[in-house]
């Protein structure tokens, strides 16, 4: 068996996939795990597709795991159940590529290097990505590694959308949009054109809905515009992120309320969205649930649908028009009530829906056919699988 693993490293919990791709290109996923608790004492599971026993492990109280630690739990399981030579390659979900890193990269010390200098542009997300790759080489030295950047797709986006409106200076050192969650618009992109090649040559909206959320309009499957920018803090509600915010409520709690930058950044990555606005939870299926009772989770709920409306509303005037709306991740893939209310709230571009179709979760949802709306589940995985495989010296 030719396994390629599949990485994606955060601040508290490294989570991982084992692949392996048949001659067709066809991909099989024969294993999904994670580490939880960098930092901290952390629980290892993976669970088996092929029948194997899964595995679950705790670590000792008062032992901290490192990205070292947990890729040798992760790279343990694997010799347990397959054997490390069964491992072909590893591809590594990057959150920052900057203006050079535009496809899939062999990551080698020049690279590597390059991708540290990034680190200022995703401070949250770059030095945890880049520790996992250089945990990997450590304790695999031979085994190739390839980077995938979730900036990379949106290299099409022209400048006239990209650029912020500072001076000329200020964008040269890179003060500009760049978006997000690319690896999983680059599947749906492939993934509708495969199965509506006619739709999907024109003019497309993805909604990317989870607990980070975002948009991206296509034409012929190329990005021409996102809600994500210069960080993944912008654009649409998520669950604990505040999206676009005017700029002066920082200054503002700065001053007035003595908040220093690291207490902001936390407010506006981890305290805000529908966590902070439902004082509940981030979790949809929670609010939800608890909607009937709790007025502030039915507020959280309505400013998350009515966010995604409007920026839909944003794009479809950035695209002149609009072909399709898919409707992808966690929340796209998953909340029928947020779709019904999303297309209702769209109906004056001819959107139907076929409430049946919905409530099944099928491929197409609307009752129109043009524009029509669609929910393709993501992979960002097999995304990461198929690149990482195409850039093996033995493939």
């Amino acid at each position: 068996m030719r396994l390629i693993l599949i990485i994606n490293a955060g601040s508290s919990s490294v989570k991982c996939a084992l692949m392996t791709i048949d001659a067709k290109g066809l991909v099989q996923e024969c294993a999904r795990g994670q580490v939880d608790g960098i930092g901290r004492e952390a629980e290892f599971s993976m669970r088996f597709a092929d029948g194997h026993k899964d595995i679950k492990e705790v670590m000792p109280a008062g032992v901290k795991t490192s990205h070292k630690e947990a890729l040798g739990l992760i790279l343990k399981a694997v010799d347990n159940v397959y054997g490390l030579n069964a491992l072909i390659g590893a591809g590594h979900r990057i959150v920052h590529g900057g203006p050079n890193f535009v496809k899939p990269t062999k990551l080698d010390s020049t690279s590597i290097a390059e991708l540290k200098k990034l680190i200022p542009l995703a401070p949250l997300h770059q030095p945890h990505n880049l520790a996992a790759v250089e945990s990997l080489r450590e304790l695999l030295p031979e085994l190739p590694q390839i980077g995938c950047f979730d900036t990379a797709f949106h290299a099409t986006i022209p400048d006239v959308a990209r650029n912020f409106a500072l001076p000329k200076a200020l964008i040269e050192k890179g003060i500009k949009r760049y978006g997000f969650h690319g690896i999983s618009y680059n599947y749906i992109a492939e993934a509708f054109a495969a199965r509506d090649p006619w739709r999907a040559r024109g003019r497309v909206i993805v909604a990317h809905l989870g607990n980070g959320a975002s948009l991206c309009g296509m034409i012929n499957g190329q990005s021409v515009a996102t809600t994500m920018g210069f960080s993944a803090l912008d654009g649409l509600m998520m669950g604990t992120r505040t999206g676009s915010i005017d700029p002066a409520v920082i200054f503002y709690l700065m001053r007035e309320e003595k908040m220093t930058p690291d207490a902001v950044e936390k407010l506006l990555y981890n305290q805000s969205g529908l966590l902070g606005v439902s004082g509940l939870s981030n979790d949809m299926r929670t609010l939800r649930k608890a909607a009937l009772n709790h007025p502030d989770a039915r507020m959280a709920l309505s400013m998350f649908t009515y966010r995604v409306i409007r920026e839909i509303g944003s794009m479809v005037a950035a695209l002149n028009g609009l072909d399709a709306l898919i409707f992808t991740a966690g929340i796209g893939e998953n909340d029928s009530v947020l779709r019904a209310d999303v297309i209702q709230g769209l109906s004056h571009l001819g959107l139907t829906l076929d409430e049946s179709a919905n409530n099944k979760r099928e491929h197409q949802i609307s009752a129109s056919s043009h524009p029509a709306a669609f929910v393709i589940p993501t992979n960002e995985e097999a995304m990461i699988a198929r690149a990482t495989m195409s850039l093996l010296p033995d493939r």
